[in-house]
């Protein structure tokens, strides 16, 4: 399996926001979202078996684990993967970009699904399978990452018309207007939750300390 680098440090985004957890990036991207902040997991990841991974995260005191990218779903180890973490009994968050077919039948023991929706400003959005967000349960997320109005306003056409299950966060672009989105969303009397990158609030653009 390809994998950019594993880390331990705070989870900064989505429901887990706070919580010590320990990352695994994977490597590969099939999008180029103009804000992304992780264009170094693009490529020239590292090959590692299974149980390189599993020795690498064991030398953490910690049950939850944040698979992330990159887009894992592009690598089909990435549930065996996952398998492997939830026979150990992790709490596992799995991060994709929402470009690739979530399956239906993927074990959900302790797993969460978080997935980005690509709003207009990414230049990502046409490249969402928009049935991904039907297949979210009560226990996941779905996060936009809005920038500007027009992204707000489509990520608020997209929640009307999908009325998703999952937990839905509204986060905005680093560096961008945060009290005016939660202006937007009080005007609007949307029942979202208004999302930070905490990591980048501790430590600035890096994703650990």
């Amino acid at each position: 399996m390809q994998i950019t680098e594993i880390f331990f440090s705070i989870q900064g985004e989505g429901i887990h926001t706070g919580l010590p957890s320990i990352f695994i990036r994977t490597t590969g991207c099939n999008l180029r979202c103009t804000y992304c902040d992780t264009t170094y997991a693009y490529q020239n990841g590292k090959e590692m078996s299974m149980n390189q991974i599993v020795s690498e995260i064991e030398k953490y005191h910690c049950n939850y684990i944040c698979i992330t990218g990159g887009e894992p779903l592009l690598q089909h180890e990435t549930f065996q993967l996952i398998n492997i973490l939830q026979e150990k009994e992790y709490q596992i968050s799995l991060e994709t970009n929402g470009s690739k077919p979530i399956p239906l039948h993927i074990n959900r023991k302790n797993l969460m699904i978080s997935m980005d929706l690509k709003l207009p400003s990414s230049q990502m959005h046409e490249h969402m399978i928009l049935e991904n967000i039907e297949k979210l349960s009560e226990n996941d997320q779905l996060k936009c990452v809005i920038q500007n109005n027009e992204d707000y306003l489509y990520a608020k056409k997209m929640v009307k018309n999908f009325l998703p299950k999952c937990h839905i966060i509204f986060q905005p672009v680093w560096g961008s207007d945060m009290e005016k989105l939660a202006e937007w969303i009080l005007n609007d009397q949307l029942s979202v939750r208004v999302g930070v990158q905490l990591h980048k609030l501790l430590w600035g653009e890096k994703t650990q300390r």
